[in-house]
């Protein structure tokens, strides 16, 4: 079994650097199908666009050759209100393309980001515990907006660019072949000078994505240790990470934007000589009556707009790295496989009894490293097992076993009989509930917390969990009692209030099995007593799972499994586990030791 699934894109967080992958391609475009009809229309436009860009230009010509040097008023009039409306009709049509690519641009972006939320929903715990939460949200916020610029306006303007030089290459030909051939002779060096940007900014490029990941990912873990760096005072050196990472940041993007520095100007100044040499020898030329001066004056124009769709293509390379930079780090996300997946044919869990057998359990998350080695565990419906042990025995394994948020490398777990991997994991968890050792509340009201385990509940059977939670009466002191707005991470209430909360929502859930992470561990005695009466209630005619490190909130167990090595190498009750003067006994006297026990 191995955390995190597998990629056929490759390992992660890779980058192959390369500016063009047909395959992602092919599968980014798949959600520019929905709005197929809008870019049908965006594309047409784009073309109408073009042709009147194209036609501006002309018209100059044919204005002078045609009326101005014959002093024709009347077909001057005729071909300025003509040029008037291709300039109207560019404008809308460029309007409307504008509109139909937002429109599109925000629908791909939301159908991505949902993909990518649903995607980590289905994905196992183990992916979430051994991925940066600081990348991950690198993934869904920014590696999707570079993409949706490539899918709603890079493939377009791409098109519509190449569209527009093909047609100025095309009328600059068709009116003077001589001066195009001189114009375009500066095109060797400009493809020289693009080959080198081009191959310069691969580099730059994949240097700031790696750079700013790196950001992302140290901010998010510094914002989520913030207590810890401040309980050691250690704001300076935690600041001095980040601005080394920062400034590396920094200066990576320096790089990268000094490259369109260089760029640009050789372009402009590439787009002089063009012009310089249209001067010259269509200057010369109209002096020979060899070409009119309507042709140069639209060669002038004409080549004014040749550099624009060169300079924009160039920079469109940016754009083409980034979306396969970050659509080959998109795609390899969702294909993740989670490590859990609910077999074809999958059949719903019945209600459950609550029995639960671990029949000969092993668990590896990495391969070759086995965590539990044969585990055989019977639990009665209605029973409550504690499981007890050092740090790192298995405790949490086994609970997450019951939970099924990992499979059994070995061996079978069984819940009533029937083997957790035959049934659906939603089925199963939805007759599951849990209490985390680190109570976890959303951003909402305590009533919405509290509804999170049955979403149509009442206000009264809330009010209910609450009082069988012991939560009531703290709830109804604070400042809109049961509407009142949980701030992130719970700061507005302590610890023992964010976990009464959870009893209360585990309550409302009505589960039949329980699993109990030492809730009692990070507070007070007062409170402890207090979550400790809820618990009771709870446990009544359920079957619990209860890990605990406080030996002195399970001494009630029906049984009690000490677990060392991955193994289970006790079970009994507190009396008979402390009469074998075993691991359990020691477990206890370290505890204890202080009351003469």
């Amino acid at each position: 079994m191995t955390v995190g699934g597998h990629s056929s894109l490759g390992g992660a967080g890779g980058d192959s650097g390369r500016a063009f992958d047909p395959h992602i391609l092919r599968r980014l475009l798949a959600y520019l199908r929905p709005h197929r009809r809008r870019m049908a229309a965006a594309v047409a436009l784009m073309v109408v666009a073009s042709a009147l860009a194209l036609l501006t230009p002309y018209l100059t010509k044919v204005a002078i050759d045609g009326y101005i040097t014959h002093h024709d008023a009347a077909g001057l009039a005729r071909v300025s209100a003509l040029m008037a409306a291709a300039f109207i009709g560019a404008y809308l049509a460029s309007a409307g393309q504008s509109y139909l690519l937002g429109w599109v641009a925000q629908r791909v972006l939301a159908t991505m980001r949902d993909q990518l939320f649903r995607h980590l929903q289905r994905l196992s715990l183990g992916y979430h515990d051994t991925h940066i939460v600081g990348v991950t949200i690198s993934r869904v916020i920014s590696d999707v907006s570079v993409i949706n610029d490539l899918l709603s306006q890079g493939l377009l303007t791409l098109a519509g660019n190449s569209l527009l030089l093909i047609g100025i290459v095309a009328v600059m030909i068709s009116m003077s072949p001589t001066l195009a051939l001189l114009t375009f002779s500066v095109l060797p060096v400009m493809v020289v000078i693009t080959n080198l940007f081009t191959r310069r900014s691969r580099v730059a490029f994949r240097e700031t994505r790696a750079r700013i990941a790196a950001v992302i990912g140290n901010l998010a873990e510094s914002i989520t240790g913030m207590r810890v760096i401040q309980a050691f005072a250690q704001e300076e050196s935690s600041l001095a990470r980040f601005e080394a990472l920062n400034k590396a940041n920094r200066e990576a993007n320096i790089r990268a934007v000094s490259l369109n520095f260089i760029f640009n100007p050789i372009v402009e100044f590439l787009s002089m000589v063009a012009t310089a040499i249209v001067l010259w020898f269509g200057g010369l030329a109209v002096t020979r009556g060899a070409l009119t001066l309507g042709i140069m004056v639209a060669f002038l124009s004409y080549v004014s707009r040749f550099f624009d769709p060169i300079q924009e293509l160039s920079q469109l390379y940016s754009t083409m790295q980034a979306a396969m930079a970050g659509g080959e780090r998109v795609l390899e996300l969702l294909d993740t496989q989670p490590d859990v997946e609910d077999k074809p044919g999958a059949r719903q869990m019945p209600p459950i009894a609550g029995k639960v057998e671990l029949r000969d359990v092993r668990l590896a998350y990495r391969e070759g490293e086995e965590v539990l080695h044969g585990v055989n565990l019977v639990i009665e419906a209605g029973q409550t097992v504690a499981l007890v042990g050092p740090t790192g025995a298995g405790k949490t394994s086994i609970a997450s076993l019951v939970a099924r948020f990992y499979d059994v490398s070995g061996g079978a777990l069984l819940i009533d009989g029937i083997d957790v991997r035959d049934v659906t994991q939603q089925s199963l968890r939805r007759q599951m509930g849990l209490v985390p050792q680190e109570p976890f509340l959303f951003p909402g009201s305590v009533a919405d917390n509290i509804r999170f385990g049955c979403l149509a509940a009442s206000e009264t059977a809330v009010e209910g969990a609450a009082r069988a939670a012991n939560a009531h009466e703290f709830i109804s002191l604070l400042p809109a009692g049961y509407q009142t707005e949980i701030l992130e991470g719970g700061v507005n209430l302590s610890m023992g209030q964010r976990q009464l909360i959870c009893i209360a929502r585990a309550a409302l859930a009505d589960p039949r099995i329980l699993i109990l992470d030492e809730a009692t561990a990070s507070v007070d005695t007062m409170t402890e007593a207090l979550i400790q009466g809820a618990i009771d209630r709870l446990l009544a005619g359920r079957t619990a799972l209860v890990i605990a490190h406080r030996l002195s909130t399970i001494r009630n167990a029906g049984l009690i499994c000490v677990v060392d090595g991955g193994r289970i190498v006790e079970t009994g009750r507190h009396a008979g586990l402390l009469a074998q003067g075993g691991m359990y006994r020691d477990l206890y006297a370290r505890q204890f030791v202080d009351q003469g026990v």
